[in-house]
């Protein structure tokens, strides 16, 4: 195990311990997420929709790391909801292979996830979240690019920054690589999330691995290459419920349902775009959405 990778394992004990640790949540609902700006609105999102119409008192267990803590928290039971994208709940949980049919995507994590874990898949909030290859729109209009069959021509002259997960993950650095022939002029540089867009911008890297509804992609006038070759499975954002908590709670099934469809690709990239780049609380993002829906007051 190298070293970096030793860390992240005693990092995730930890927070696994101090998880364990708490007290049990009784009636009321936990909302979870991961640690990076998208998540923070859906979990909001998920919160006040929930705490509006069914009137339980919701508490928020937001900043979880990555996928792997968010999914044994949810195993503990010491969070009831959380979001996730079908792809990566596929790929890095299910460890199956990537499928590019979005319905049967949803289909096969329901059925297994309720099979092995005891959870379930809500229904889709309306967009999918894939991962977008980016590079600076000022490169891809001087050297004509589009696809990422055509920026592997160019990759040994660039520089690369990638998440932890995605070089870690199946569906990441690794066989994208292969399927595109893509080597770059040094190794990739494994970065926070949250910095990948910028240090794009800054000259610091010459490709980064972001997500498609990055609101910081027009906000930095950065260009999403095509995946041209169908690499990437759906990454269809859906809430991941306890079956213990959507039989005590129907009408957080209910609530969760009403969120079906809501969130087209372009509202999830502005509100990320209102907090990364016009630094908005989430909480606000979230309640305005969910007003501008109709469906809180």
């Amino acid at each position: 195990m190298t070293f970096r990778r030793a860390i992240a394992a005693i990092c995730c004990s930890l927070l696994l311990l101090s998880l364990g640790c708490m007290p049990g949540h009784g009636n009321r609902i936990v909302i979870g997420s991961k640690n990076f700006t998208e998540q923070l609105v859906l979990g909001e999102l998920l919160a006040q929709h929930i705490e509006h119409t069914t009137h339980l008192p919701v508490e928020r267990r937001f900043y979880l790391a990555g996928t792997y803590i968010c999914q044994q928290a949810m195993l503990a039971g010491r969070i009831d909801i959380y979001p996730e994208y079908t792809g990566t709940a596929l790929t890095a949980v299910l460890k199956e292979k990537p499928a590019t049919e979005k319905k049967q995507v949803y289909e096969r994590v329901k059925s297994e996830y309720e099979r092995r874990f005891g959870l379930t898949l809500g229904p889709p909030f309306g967009f999918n979240d894939t991962f977008a290859m980016e590079i600076r729109g000022e490169d891809a209009r001087r050297l004509n690019i589009r696809t990422l069959t055509q920026a592997a021509q160019l990759s040994p002259q660039w520089r690369a920054g990638f998440g932890y997960e995605f070089m870690e993950r199946p569906d990441g650095f690794r066989g994208m690589a292969a399927t595109y022939g893509l080597h770059f002029n040094e190794p990739p540089r494994i970065m926070d999330l949250g910095l990948l867009a910028r240090a794009l911008k800054d000259h610091q890297i010459d490709f980064a691995g972001g997500n498609a509804t990055d609101g910081l992609i027009p906000a930095l006038d950065l260009f999403v290459l095509e995946d041209d070759r169908h690499y990437f499975p759906p990454y269809e954002a859906v809430p991941i419920v306890r079956q213990q908590t959507a039989m005590e709670h129907p009408d957080v099934v209910a609530a969760l349902a009403a969120l079906r469809d809501t969130i087209s690709d372009a509202d999830m990239q502005k509100m990320n775009y209102s907090v990364d780049a016009q630094h908005e609380d989430p909480q606000n993002v979230a309640r305005d959405f969910l007003r501008a829906k109709h469906l809180v007051p």
